[in-house]
C-alpha cells in the first residue's frame, strides 16, 4: 500500500516533465516561426508607428495615418501582397511592443544603433536625417551643443537623441538638465515658452509643427549628427528581413522611393 503514493508521485512528476518539454518545444517553434509566411497567410502587415511625428507619421484631418513612413509602409505591404494595419505606440514602448508581437515591424524613424541591434534586426537604412540644435528665435547664447552646460534641454523619451545627450554629450561638455517628452509638439511648446532652453531634432520633423503653431524658434549651427533609420523586425526572422531589403531596393530602383521622398520633403533623396 505504501508503494502506491510513491508510484503516483513518480507518475505525476513524469507527466509534468513531458508537458514542460512540450511547452519548451512549442515555444521554440513559435520563436522560429516563418514571419514572412505568417504575414502573407494573415493578409495583413502590422506596423508600429508613433503617429505624432509629422511629416513622418501622423494622423491627418481624416484621422488616418499619414506621412513619409506611412507611405513607405503602404508600399512595402503592396509588394508583399497584403494590407497594412497601423498600430499607434509611444516611442518609449516601441521596442517592447515589437518584442511582444504587438506588431510585425516598426516603421517609425527607428534609428539604427549598435545597442538596438542587440534587441532587434534592421533592414538597410531607408532614410538619413540630420539633427540640429533648436532654440528660441531671440536666443543668442546657445549656438551649438557646446553651450548646453547648465541649461535645460528637451528631447524625445527613449530616442537615439536622448541616448546621445546622456552618454556622449554630457560627459564631454558638462552637466545639464534633460527633460524628456513623448511627443515633439510638447517639447517645442515648452521651448517656445521658455520652459526649456533648447532641444535637438531634425528640421524635417519640426517644420510643419512650427509653421502650424507659429512657434518663434530656430535651428542653429552645423548638424549635431546624422542618423539612419531602418525597418525594425524581431530577431530570428532572416527570410522576412531579406524580403524587406529586396522590396526597399526595388522601390529605389523603380523610382517609387524618390516619389515618396519628394512628396514629403520637396527635394530628391541624397542617397
Amino acid at each position: 500500500m505504501k508503494k502506491r503514493p510513491r508510484l503516483l508521485l513518480t507518475f505525476l512528476v513524469a507527466i509534468v516533465m513531458i508537458l514542460s518539454a512540450c511547452g519548451t518545444k512549442n515555444n521554440a517553434n513559435n520563436a522560429n516561426k516563418d514571419l514572412l509566411k505568417e504575414v502573407k497567410d494573415r493578409g495583413t502587415l502590422r506596423v508600429g508607428v508613433m503617429g505624432t511625428y509629422q511629416p513622418y507619421n501622423f494622423l491627418n484631418e481624416k484621422k488616418e495615418m499619414d506621412g513619409f513612413d506611412v507611405d513607405i509602409a503602404k508600399e512595402v505591404a503592396k509588394h508583399l501582397g497584403v494590407k497594412v494595419e497601423f498600430v499607434a505606440q509611444e516611442f518609449s514602448g516601441m521596442i517592447a511592443g515589437l518584442q511582444t508581437n504587438k506588431f510585425d515591424v516598426v516603421i517609425s524613424q527607428m534609428t539604427i544603433t549598435d545597442e538596438r541591434k542587440k534587441q532587434m534586426d534592421f533592414t538597410k537604412p531607408y532614410i538619413t536625417n540630420h539633427v540640429k540644435v533648436i532654440v528660441q528665435e531671440d536666443n543668442n547664447t546657445i549656438n551649438s551643443v557646446e553651450d548646453f552646460k547648465g541649461k535645460n534641454i528637451g528631447v524625445g523619451l527613449g530616442t537615439n537623441d536622448e541616448t546621445y545627450l546622456r552618454t556622449e554629450l554630457m560627459p564631454k561638455v558638462g552637466d545639464f538638465t534633460i527633460k524628456t517628452y513623448d511627443d515633439v509638439i510638447t517639447s517645442l511648446k515648452d521651448l517656445d515658452t521658455g520652459r526649456i532652453d533648447a532641444t535637438i531634432n531634425n528640421m524635417y520633423a519640426i517644420k510643419p509643427i512650427v509653421e502650424k503653431n507659429g512657434f518663434k524658434i530656430k535651428a542653429v549651427g552645423e548638424p549635431v549628427k546624422s542618423d539612419q533609420a531602418g525597418i525594425a523586425v524581431r530577431k530570428g526572422n532572416e527570410p522576412f528581413l531579406k524580403e524587406l531589403d529586396r522590396i526597399l531596393a526595388e522601390m529605389k530602383a523603380d523610382g517609387t522611393y524618390k516619389n515618396i521622398y519628394m512628396k514629403w520633403f520637396n527635394e530628391e533623396p541624397a542617397e
